[in-house]
């Protein structure tokens, strides 16, 4: 798990930008000046930690860059008749490149983002895995291009802070993050996932992209036991694979059934006392589920390694968090998964298991139920209630989400858009002066697939796993997700979606954890990683909050002020306090960007 970096000229402060990778990879560090070219990598030393798996690589005249972890690249290697001079999986990827040129993508299982510098064809080869796991940023203009890990390092290159982009900004404020390319700086793009591109070194050459994988909906699991003995053996095969490694993994333990039923496999398959880590508060208890993790880690007879932080930690790691995100990112947990991952670097782990993705992929999440609900009852209108509806629906808005929902089915507007969805378009009416406006993917027939498909890609695959792999990184920490691994999440959605929906959220993956986990965990409510960042802010920086966010909107112009202390005011009261911890956290990076 590393740092990559590349420019297409020589860059004068290129050594500077490539120590701010540091953090991703602080076991070595190198770059390469090759055809009037610049590769660098700072590399963490999880998979053959001999110096001759150090980066950049060059083999029979292609150059590599690469981050990321490619968990079969031993089948690979055996199955392709591959001959590697190292036992690392950077090669693999050379000797797959040779073999197929850039057809090789799906063969892949793992998360990476990679350039391959082909020095005959004087061709740059780049490409991002299938859900975002791994970033990869570029900059490309006036035959000028620059690839990393990090938007700052591409910053530091170009030794300027390019415009703000209000595209960007438009998706944070109703997505807790940009959406697809966008990131917040003008000409500063991101790779999407599952995407690759290539780029002829030539004069106003022009970078063309292809995707190499999509979800696929359709339904050949039509029975509960069938599709029960497929996403058991699925699942102790994605946790084997991340097992891979000359080092030691860890597993994060929140005291829910996703986390759990991962430590728990891990600890069977290896049959061993794995580490697990969690974290929890001292004060409003009523966010805390430290007592949760302990019942699995009891279960599981774990090395368990509780953290427990309060306001101060909170605070004292604020500026630290909103520097590893690099750009504005709408989600307080950031900060206690920073004091979790620093907490666990410390203790000598340089990898975990995390549970990421099982909400979307088996309804997990109880909006799921209460949008389907939604969804039956707009089958049922006919066209007289929806007009009637239509000639009053202005009567019935009283400003709650329920009430939008409402609307969206009388105006014929897509009804669900993600899990993360803080603004509406009618709250970013009142928000924005003038609201910047992007395109929005047109929804699948099926509502469990639209629901889940949507949130693996905006919730999951923008907001969730940039946050985790920039804070992990951050401290040197490679978080791995097994209900990730792409079989896993193929065959889930080859499943009947009534079967996924039985009778309770996450229907089908209870019935398996019940197998392997306390019956404890599997009955409670669910809670999600929250923290009590609203009431933290508040007592902390009290008015100064407002006015930081006044202070900036002066500068920018951009958003209603009578609107946005209305949201200060409501969020006193514990309402409206993800629209206001936006507007804050955009605030406080802007001042320190611009002002």
């Amino acid at each position: 798990m590393c740092g990559i970096l590349g420019t297409n000229f020589l860059a004068s402060n290129f050594d500077e930008a490539l120590k701010h990778l540091n953090n991703r990879g602080p076991d070595f560090n190198k770059k390469v000046f090759l055809d009037e070219k610049l590769f660098g990598h700072t590399r963490l030393s999880i998979i053959d930690l001999d110096n001759e798996a150090n980066q950049p690589m060059i083999f029979d005249d292609i150059v590599i860059v690469f981050n990321g972890e490619i968990y079969n690249y031993k089948e690979l290697i055996k199955d392709e008749n591959l001959i590697c001079k190292t036992a690392s999986d950077t090669e693999v990827l050379i000797r797959l490149y040779q073999k197929y040129g850039e057809d090789f993508l799906n063969k892949l299982n793992g998360m990476f983002s990679f350039c391959i510098y082909d020095i005959k064809k004087k061709k740059y080869f780049c490409a991002r895995d299938r859900y975002g796991k791994k970033p990869f940023f570029y900059y490309h203009k006036d035959d000028k291009f620059i690839f990393s890990s990090s938007i700052q390092s591409i910053i530091k290159v170009l030794e300027k802070t390019p415009s703000l982009n209000k595209v960007a900004l438009s998706q944070y404020m109703q997505y807790f993050v940009p959406l697809g390319e966008n990131t917040f700086y003008q000409n500063i793009v991101a790779l999407e996932a599952a995407t690759y591109f290539t780029l002829d070194i030539l004069p106003n050459s022009e970078i063309k992209k292809k995707k190499f994988y999509k979800i696929n909906t359709y339904k050949k699991i039509k029975t509960e036991a069938e599709a029960l003995e497929g996403i058991e053996e699925l699942l102790f095969k994605s946790v084997e694979s991340r097992l891979v490694g000359d080092v030691e993994v860890g597993s994060l333990l929140s005291g829910g059934i996703d986390s759990s039923l991962i430590s728990a496999l891990y600890s069977k398959i290896s049959g061993k006392k794995i580490n697990t880590f969690s974290i929890g508060y001292d004060e409003y208890k009523n966010y805390c589920e430290l007592d949760y993790a302990k019942i699995t880690a009891s279960h599981i007879n774990s090395n368990h390694s509780p953290v427990i932080m309060g306001k101060g930690d909170f605070i004292n790691y604020f500026e630290d968090t909103l520097f590893a995100l690099e750009q504005p990112h709408a989600d307080s947990a950031a900060i206690p998964l920073n004091i979790l991952t620093n907490k666990i670097h410390k203790s000598g782990i340089k990898t975990v298991l995390s549970g990421e993705g099982s909400d979307e992929l088996f309804l997990g999440y109880d909006n799921y139920a209460k949008f389907l609900g939604y969804y039956d009852f707009e089958k049922t209108l006919s066209y007289g209630q929806n007009e009637f509806l239509n000639s009053i629906i202005s009567a019935l808005q009283n400003n709650t989400k329920e009430s939008e929902y409402l609307r969206r089915i009388v105006k014929k507007q897509t009804l669900y858009n993600s899990f993360g969805e803080v603004y509406s378009d009618i709250q970013k009416k009142k928000l924005f002066k003038k609201v910047p406006t992007f395109k929005a993917e047109k929804p699948k027939k099926d509502p469990v697939d639209w629901m889940s498909y949507i949130d693996l890609k905006i919730w999951l695959g923008e907001a969730l796993l940039s946050k985790v792999d920039r804070i992990s990184m951050h401290n040197s920490l490679e978080v791995r997700t097994p209900f990730l691994d792409h079989r896993l999440v193929d065959y889930v959605f080859s499943i009947d979606s009534n079967i996924k929906i039985g009778d309770t959220n996450k229907y089908l993956l209870k019935k398996i954890a019940s197998k392997y986990i306390p019956k404890s965990i599997i009955d409670r409510t669910k809670k999600g990683f929250n923290s009590p960042f609203n009431e933290w802010i508040h007592e902390e920086y009290k008015d100064s909050i407002l006015d930081t966010i006044l202070r900036v909107n002066k500068e920018t112009n951009l958003f209603n002020e009578e609107y946005l202390k209305q949201i200060y005011s409501l969020s006193k009261s514990r309402k409206f306090k993800q629209h206001l911890w936006s507007v804050f956290i955009f605030s406080r990076w802007y001042e320190k960007n611009y002002l």
